[in-house]
Formats: C-alpha cells, sequence, structure tokens
C-alpha cells in the first residue's frame, strides 16, 4: 500500500478489481481507491449497496472510458433471501411489513418452481429504494423523505436463478442462491417477488457479486492490498470489453482526432491499439459498413506525442459527418 498520500503513483490508468467490504458505499470506495494511489481522476463500474460484498471494478484515469461498456455486461451473485417477511428496502435494512409469517412448511420443490419462473426475459419492478431517477431524484433519496414511489417495471435477462441451499429456523427459511442476470437487474426484487409469490413474503440479506462480464473475484484485493502493482494497465484491460485491433500510424492519427476509421469491422466494438497502447474503442458506422466511428477515444494528439507516439503531424482530412468526432 502507498503509505504517504502524496507519493505520485506510477500507474495513472487501469483498473482496480475490489473485493468490497460490507458497510462501504460503492464511492467510498472509490475515495478509498483514489488515496491510497494518489489519482485524481475515478470511478467505478455498477454499483454494489453498502450491504454487499464482492467485485466492484473501479477504473482510473483514461480507464473511466471504459467503464460504462464494462458495466453494460452481464453479471453474476451470490445471495441468501430470507422467505417469511417483506420489508420496506427488500432487504435486511428495512422494517418488516406485517407480521412474519411460517415459511417452514414450504417444499424445495415448491421454492424452486417458483425460483423457475424468473429465468428468462421478465418484467421486473425495481426496489423502491434503488438509485433510479424519479423526476430528478434518487428513488431511495425519495422514500427516506417519506414520499411514495412507484417505479415502472423494466425488461431485464435472468439466465441462471438456482438454490444451492436452504435452512429452517421458524419462521424463517433462509436460501443461499447463485444468479446470473442483465444489467440492472435488481436481486432484492427477485427475493421479494419469490417471497411474494410463494405467499410468505421475503428479502435479501447478504449479497456477493462474483463477477462482471469476463472479470471475476479471483483477481480482486481488498482495501488493504490497494497497491500500484495491483492496478491493471489499460492496455491489459481493454481487450476484456472487446477484442483487440492494432491500426498503422495513419490510422492512429486520425483516431486521436476522433475521426472515422476507413475499415469494415467484423465485432461490434473492437479495442484500438497502436503501439502496445489502447488508444480508443470503435464501432461499425450505421450508416456505412466499410468504416467504424469511434465509441470513446481514450487519447489526444497531444497526449500521443508526449506518450512516445511519435509526431502526431497533420491529420488526414476528416470524414464529415463522422460520429465521435471532436
Amino acid at each position: 500500500m502507498v503509505s504517504d498520500a502524496t507519493e505520485p503513483c506510477p500507474v495513472s490508468d487501469g483498473l482496480v478489481l475490489l473485493d468490497k467490504p460490507m458497510g462501504m458505499t460503492s464511492q467510498g470506495a472509490v475515495t478509498t481507491v483514489k488515496r491510497a494511489l494518489s489519482v485524481r481522476k475515478a470511478g467505478h463500474a455498477g454499483t454494489l449497496d453498502p450491504m454487499a460484498t464482492g467485485l466492484l471494478i473501479v477504473g482510473l484515469g483514461r480507464a473511466t472510458r471504459l467503464l460504462g461498456h464494462i458495466a453494460g455486461t452481464t453479471k453474476s451473485y451470490d445471495a441468501v433471501i430470507r422467505l417469511g417477511a417483506a420489508t420496506t428496502t427488500d432487504d435486511a435494512e428495512g422494517e418488516t411489513l406485517g407480521e412474519p409469517r411460517d415459511a417452514t412448511g414450504l417444499t424445495s420443490s415448491r421454492i424452486a418452481e417458483a425460483m423457475a419462473r424468473y429465468v428468462g426475459q421478465i418484467d421486473q419492478v425495481p426496489s423502491a429504494v434503488s438509485a433510479i431517477k424519479v423526476k430528478g431524484e434518487r428513488a431511495y433519496a425519495l422514500v427516506r423523505a417519506g414520499h411514495s414511489v412507484e417505479l415502472q417495471s423494466r425488461r431485464v435477462t435472468v439466465t441462471r436463478f438456482e438454490m444451492s441451499r436452504r435452512e429452517d429456523q421458524a419462521p424463517w427459511v433462509d436460501l443461499t442462491v447463485s444468479v446470473d442476470c442483465s444489467t440492472g437487474t435488481y436481486i432484492r426484487a427477485l427475493a421479494r417477488d419469490l417471497g411474494r409469490d410463494l405467499g410468505v413474503g421475503g428479502h435479501l440479506i447478504g449479497l456477493r457479486r462474483t463477477s462482471i462480464g469476463a472479470i471475476d473475484l479471483t483477481r480482486a484485493v481488498t482495501v488493504d492490498e490497494i497497491d500500484p502493482a495491483q492496478v491493471i494497465s489499460l492496455a491489459q484491460a481493454a481487450v476484456w470489453v472487446a477484442p483487440r485491433l492494432d491500426v498503422t500510424d495513419v490510422e492512429a492519427r486520425d483516431i486521436a482526432y476522433g475521426r472515422a476509421l476507413k475499415r469494415p469491422l467484423t465485432h461490434a466494438l473492437v479495442s484500438i491499439y497502436y503501439q502496445g497502447d489502447c488508444i480508443a474503442l470503435y464501432r461499425p458506422d450505421p450508416a456505412d459498413p466499410k468504416r467504424a466511428v469511434a465509441s470513446a477515444v481514450l487519447i489526444t494528439p497531444t497526449q500521443m506525442a508526449v506518450a512516445g507516439h511519435g509526431a502526431v503531424g497533420q491529420a488526414s482530412e476528416p470524414v464529415s459527418g463522422g460520429e465521435g468526432e471532436q
């Protein structure tokens, strides 16, 4: 760990894969990383509630431009659902709604059957204490202020919702489950809806995120292990987002200005590399399949020159109307 907060960090661009502890907010985790590594710019992909633990991806410097693409991928969780009561927040931090109901009479086959109905594309109403904005305000802030919040359902995809263990202690039945799902899926809402369908109420009492896309917990570090040596470089991280495509000197100069790339792409998104560095993300031009346009440009012409990528010189003529031009 960096002992002196003023000591410069030798790696300013990259990802930190953090195993977030219980009780820490996602933004608090970002602040912890910034202080430990003495970096100014950082963000995270995919919020975890304070009660949740597990994988939180923190982007540093230019790598923050990757976070939106990382957050939009599939996610996996291990969770514990308590059957027997619903709560105001759909998790253990809320107040119990009504009297608890004895859930121990539910058979495992009935529970599995109810869970199976939530595999596939489903219309899910997010928890009222989610971070979704309602008229410019976060839903959870409105709830805490005493307002009633009704959120619209949204289409999400759950590819796995399986129970590996149940523990009965009347009136509760605690289910250890694994969930693979699309971004935007609320595990608290799955717990709430499962309990409702079984007629006993349900809420979440434990949640741990185990993966985001191709990135899993095996390389994550704890807050006490944050160190410059643990930062995954931008060049290493970008291939987790999209396949690598190396470009020529001329193409790199155009890309630094956000201009279109005059070649077709065989993937929906590619990571553009020049001299071993990831300099942009590009996608096919919807108006012209023979070229690609910028989704995110990660380097400026000046930065290319400073980084030793050669003189930028005069870029070729811009392609008029190209998306991502700067």
